[in-house]
């Protein structure tokens, strides 16, 4: 055999692979960014933040080519994207409360039900072995999948565009007092108008709807005899909690004019 032809056939080295996708995963990540109204210009990145370590080494592939890199950017961009909408949506609110509310919506559940609600496990690239033990639909993989997003996002196209898609996706929630469980509005409510000298606060059930098994309330807020917040809930408690909120934003907006 000559050396030529001994070269020619000697076994290239073993080396770590690239990362490639199938043309229906590409295809399931252009509907995802399609619904959500985003594009990409490094796609790398964005398949990077779904890609999960055991894909990673199962496939041979250079480990700082999975998710916990982006994960760890994406954790401390969320926090300072959620830490600015609460400073500037709720005026009112103490330091205190702000760090009690951020925790809410950044920690693993919150953030695994935000992914789950994207459909985001279905994207992930997971070994064989993650798969098989439900790895897809787990709380810390999928809030890790959400973060590693936010931080892909944000290398991608700035911090303009990781406000525009948390107003779509995370915002409204906010707003709609969806992590409200872990904030009691209606002491910051009370604490706001006797700081300021307001007047006088009263709640009334206004309404009550739907079949006994799943009963609704309405709750109303008065201040001195004025209307101040109106909100509903599944027991009167939660409607007075919502009515608190929404009077907490109605005088937020009165200050800012």
């Amino acid at each position: 055999m000559s050396k030529s032809n001994h070269q020619q056939r000697r076994p290239q080295r073993k080396g770590k692979k690239k990362l490639t996708l199938s043309p229906a995963h590409k295809a399931k990540f252009t509907d995802m960014l399609q619904q959500l109204d985003l594009s990409f210009q490094d796609e790398k990145l964005l398949i990077q933040a779904f890609t999960h370590s055991s894909y990673v080494n199962e496939h041979r592939i250079r480990s700082v080519n999975d998710n916990e890199r982006l994960e760890f950017l994406g954790d401390a961009v969320l926090e300072l994207a959620v830490s600015q909408h609460l400073f500037k949506g709720f005026p009112t609110m103490s330091e205190g409360e702000m760090t009690k509310l951020r925790a809410a919506i950044v920690c693993e559940a919150s953030l695994a039900n935000l992914a789950e609600g994207l459909q985001f496990g279905d994207l992930v690239l997971l070994g064989k072995g993650e798969e098989m033990t439900g790895g897809r639909r787990r709380p810390a993989l999928l809030a890790d999948v959400f973060e590693a997003f936010i931080g892909a996002l944000y290398l991608d196209s700035g911090m303009d565009k990781v406000y525009t898609f948390l107003s779509k996706t995370v915002y409204p929630k906010i707003n709609q007092g969806a992590f409200s469980h872990m904030m009691d509005f209606k002491s910051q409510l009370q604490e706001h108008v006797q700081r300021d000298s307001l007047g006088t606060l009263h709640y009334e059930i206004v309404e009550e709807k739907g079949p006994a098994h799943s009963r609704e309330f309405v709750s109303q807020v008065y201040l001195n005899e004025g209307v101040l917040g109106k909100g509903q809930g599944r027991s009167k408690k939660e409607a007075e909690q919502h009515a608190a909120q929404q009077a907490i934003m109605k005088l937020a907006e009165e200050n800012e004019r």
